[in-house]
C-alpha cells in the first residue's frame, strides 16, 4: 500500500472537507478523483502530498515514498532558463552528477591521481545505472509529445504562456516518475494531439496515479477506479467513469430505499412513544424506544445534486439555406500560413466541430467566418444570418462596472430576473454571487458570463471557441441538452472529445492549410481517422534507434549482454525472478480475496443500515456476528497485503534494471 487515508477529518475554515473518511492507494492503480466543483477535491491532493494536516485520523505513506503533484499552483514558477532545461530539472541527481564529473575531469587533466580515478569510475557507473546519458533525449521526446516543437525546445521559459507553461511543468513531473502522480485538471492546457499523447503516455506509466478531471473520456480511458467526494465521505467504486455512473445509481437508489424505510420506521416508533409516554403501563417500553431512537445512527437522506434546470436558445429570424460559403481563402501570419486556398460551406442545420492541434488556425478560421479576421479569398455570407461569437477575446466587451446580472438584463433577451437567475446557476453563479461585479471577477468566472450572454443573444449561427473550459460536469451536460433544443446552427471549437460526440453532426480538420470536412460523428471520424494513420502506438514506441517517450525499462539486447558477463549472478537472478513471480502471485491472491471481502463487508453494511434487521433479533445477531468474522479478516489479510508487498519492493530492487514485473 502506498498511501492510507485511515479516518481522516478535516476543515478548511468553518467547512468541513471530509469527516471520517478511509482511503487506500494501492500501488499500480489510475484513479479518477471526482466531485463536483468546490467539494475540495484539490484540498484533498494537498493533504495526500503533505501540504495539509488532518485534525483527526492518519495519513500513512510507504517508506521512501516519491509523490509528484501537478497543479494550478505551480505557476508561479519565474525562469530565463529554457523550456527543455526546466524540464531536465526533473533530473536533479544526474546533473548534480554531471557538474561533480566535469570537475573530477578538470583536476584529473593537471596529473593523474588514484584515488580521484577510483572516484571518477564510481561516478560514471552510477551516472550509467541512473540513465544518465539519455536524459536530455527523453526531456526532448516528453515536450515534443506534449505540443511543443524542436525550435521550441531552446527559448526562454518566461516567454510562453499560462498554458505552455504547464505543459512544461507537467512534463517534467512524468519525466521524474514518482511512485504516485497526482495531476489537477492535466487536460486544461492541451489539445486533442497531446491528450491523446497523454493518455498513451499514463497507460504505460509504472507508477499509481491520480487524476482530477472533467474530462469525461480522458477518465474513461486511462482510470480503472473513481473516488467520489460526496457528503463529506469519499465513496470508492472500481472502473471507470461510465461504470461509475451506472453504480452510482443504483446505490443512490439502495440509499434512498434504506432511508424511507427507516424514516418510516422512526415515525412508527414517535407515535409509539408519543400515545404511550404518559401511561404507566406502557412508560417503560416508551422510554426504551426513545433510547433506541437516539442510539440510532441516521442514514443521509440522497442529495438531490445540482439543479437540472434546462437552458434554452431563442432563435429570432430564420436563415436562408446556405449561412456561409468560403472559396479560397488563404491566410498567414509572417512566415506561418495557417489557411492556403481552403474552401468550405455552411449549411441551415450543420452542427460542425471544429478539431485539431493548437497553432493549426481553428481560431484564426471561426474570426474569418464571422467577418472580424482579414483574408485574401471569398467569404460569403448567407440571407438573414444573425452571428453570435463567443470566445475569450469576446471576454474585453463585458461592462466591468455591472454586476453579474445587470450584464444579462442588458442584452434585451426579454427574460424575467428569475429566469436569468435560472441560466446562471447553470453557469455556477448561484444566491448571491449574481452581484458581484465584472471586474472583481477572475477569468474563469467572466468566460462563463459571456457564454451566457451568448445563449441569450437569440442569434441563429453560434460561434463557440471552448465553450466548456471552466464549465463543470453538470454545466457541460446542460450546455449539450442546450444545444440539442437549439433551432440554429453552429460552429464550435472544443478538446473535450465527450461534448464534441454529444453535440456535432460534422468534423472539420485543419490539415496542410485546408479544411478536411468529415460528415458523422466524432466517433466515425475517429474510426476512420485510425483507418488512414498508422497504429499510434508506433510513436509511444518507434522502431529501434529513435524513441519518442522514455521507456521505463531497458531494452533485452541491452541487459543480456551485462547477463552474460557472469553466469553465477545469472543463476541468481533466475531464482529471485522465481521468488517474485510467486510473491506476484500470492499477491494478485490476496487482492482478489480482500475485494471479495470488501464487497461482503458492504453487503452487511447495508443491511445492518435497514431499520427492519431490528424486528428479527436472531437474523440481527448472525448479521452482525458475520461482519465482525469479515473485519477480522480483512485485518489480517491487510497485515499480509502489505509483508507480501514490502517482499516485492525488495525482489524487484534486486533485479537488473528494466527487468520489471508486470502487476
Amino acid at each position: 500500500m502506498l498511501i492510507s487515508l485511515q479516518n481522516i477529518h478535516f476543515e478548511y475554515g468553518a467547512r468541513v472537507i471530509v469527516a471520517d473518511a478511509s482511503w487506500p492507494i494501492m500501488p499500480g492503480e489510475r484513479i479518477g478523483l471526482i466531485g463536483l466543483n468546490g467539494t475540495g477535491k484539490s484540498t484533498l491532493l494537498h493533504i495526500i502530498n503533505g501540504d495539509y494536516r488532518v485534525s483527526a485520523g492518519s495519513v500513512d505513506r510507504a517508506k521512501n515514498l516519491t509523490i509528484g503533484f501537478f497543479n494550478q499552483d505551480l505557476l508561479s514558477l519565474e525562469t530565463e532558463a529554457s523550456i527543455l532545461s526546466v524540464a531536465m530539472t526533473a533530473f536533479d541527481k544526474v546533473i548534480q552528477l554531471e557538474k561533480e564529473i566535469e570537475a573530477i575531469t578538470n583536476t584529473l587533466a593537471s596529473g593523474e591521481n588514484e584515488t580521484l580515478l577510483h572516484l571518477f569510475s564510481d561516478k560514471l557507473h552510477e551516472l550509467e545505472a541512473l540513465d544518465g546519458y539519455h536524459i536530455r533525449h527523453r526531456s526532448e521526446a516528453i515536450l515534443e509529445g506534449l505540443g511543443f516543437s524542436t525550435q521550441d525546445l531552446s527559448r526562454p521559459y518566461h516567454e510562453f504562456s499560462g498554458g505552455w507553461r504547464m505543459r512544461v511543468l507537467l512534463a517534467k513531473m512524468i519525466l521524474q516518475q514518482p511512485d504516485l502522480l497526482m495531476l489537477d485538471e492535466p487536460t486544461n492546457h492541451l489539445d486533442l494531439p497531446s491528450i491523446e499523447w497523454l493518455e498513451r503516455y499514463l497507460v504505460h506509466y509504472q507508477g499509481s496515479v491520480i487524476i482530477v478531471s472533467h474530462d469525461r473520456y480522458f477518465l474513461d480511458r486511462m482510470v480503472t477506479k473513481i473516488v467520489e467526494l460526496y457528503q463529506e465521505q469519499l465513496h470508492l467504486y472500481s472502473g471507470n467513469y461510465s461504470f461509475y455512473e451506472q453504480e452510482k445509481l443504483l446505490r443512490r437508489e439502495g440509499q434512498k430505499r434504506a432511508y424511507d424505510n427507516q424514516q418510516e420506521y422512526i415515525r412508527q416508533q414517535e407515535r409509539f412513544i408519543e400515545r404511550f409516554r404518559s401511561k404507566a403501563t406502557k412508560a417503560a417500553q416508551a422510554q426504551s424506544a426513545l433510547k433506541r431512537l437516539d442510539k440510532m445512527e441516521r442514514i443521509e437522506e440522497v442529495d438531490r445534486g445540482a439543479a437540472r434546470i434546462r437552458i434554452s436558445f431563442s432563435v429570432e429570424k430564420i436563415p436562408g439555406k446556405m449561412l456561409c460559403t468560403l472559396k479560397g481563402i488563404s491566410k498567414q501570419f509572417g512566415e506561418i500560413r495557417v489557411l492556403d486556398q481552403a474552401d468550405a460551406e455552411i449549411a441551415r442545420g450543420d452542427k460542425i466541430a471544429l478539431i485539431g492541434a493548437n497553432g493549426k488556425g481553428k481560431s484564426t478560421l471561426l474570426r474569418i467566418i464571422a467577418g472580424t479576421e482579414p483574408c485574401s479569398g471569398e467569404r460569403k455570407p448567407g440571407h438573414q444570418v444573425v452571428t453570435s461569437f463567443y470566445a475569450q477575446h469576446q471576454l474585453e466587451a463585458l461592462h466591468l462596472e455591472n454586476n453579474v446580472l445587470d450584464e444579462l438584463k442588458g442584452c434585451g433577451s426579454g427574460k424575467t430576473e428569475q429566469e436569468l437567475r435560472n441560466l446562471l446557476g447553470c453557469f455556477l453563479f448561484s444566491g448571491d454571487d449574481v452581484f458581484k461585479k465584472i471586474r472583481i471577477l477572475s477569468g474563469g468566472e467572466k468566460a462563463r458570463v459571456a457564454l451566457a450572454k451568448t445563449i441569450i443573444s437569440r442569434a441563429n449561427f453560434l460561434l463557440l471557441d471552448e465553450p466548456t473550459n471552466h464549465l463543470d460536469m453538470n454545466s457541460v451536460e446542460m450546455l449539450i441538452g442546450a444545444l440539442h433544443q437549439y433551432e440554429g446552427s453552429y460552429i464550435l471549437v472544443s478538446h473535450d472529445r465527450y461534448f464534441v460526440q454529444q453535440t456535432a453532426n460534422r468534423i472539420w480538420e485543419i490539415m496542410d492549410g485546408r479544411i478536411i470536412d468529415f460528415q458523422g460523428s466524432f466517433a466515425e471520424w475517429e474510426t476512420w481517422k485510425a483507418s488512414k494513420t498508422p497504429n499510434p502506438e508506433e510513436k509511444m514506441f518507434p522502431p529501434e534507434g529513435k524513441t519518442a517517450v522514455p521507456a521505463p525499462e531497458i531494452s533485452r539486447d541491452v541487459v543480456l549482454p551485462f547477463a552474460d558477463l557472469n553466469k553465477g549472478a545469472t543463476k541468481g537472478l533466475r531464482d529471485t525472478k522465481k521468488e517474485l513471480q510467486k510473491q506476484q502471485r500470492i499477491f494478485q491472491d490476496l487482492e482478489n480475496r480482500m475485494t471479495k471481502m470488501q464487497a461482503e463487508k458492504a453487503s452487511l453494511e447495508s443491511i445492518l443500515a435497514t431499520p427492519g434487521i431490528y424486528a428479527d433479533k436472531q437474523r440481527f445477531l448472525e448479521c452482525e456476528s458475520r461482519y465482525q468474522v469479515v473485519l477480522s479478516t480483512l485485518e489480517t489479510a491487510n497485515r499480509e497485503f502489505e509483508l507480501v508487498f514490502e517482499r516485492i519492493l525488495n525482489l524487484e530492487s534486486s533485479t537488473l534494471p528494466g527487468e520489471l514485473p508486470v502487476h
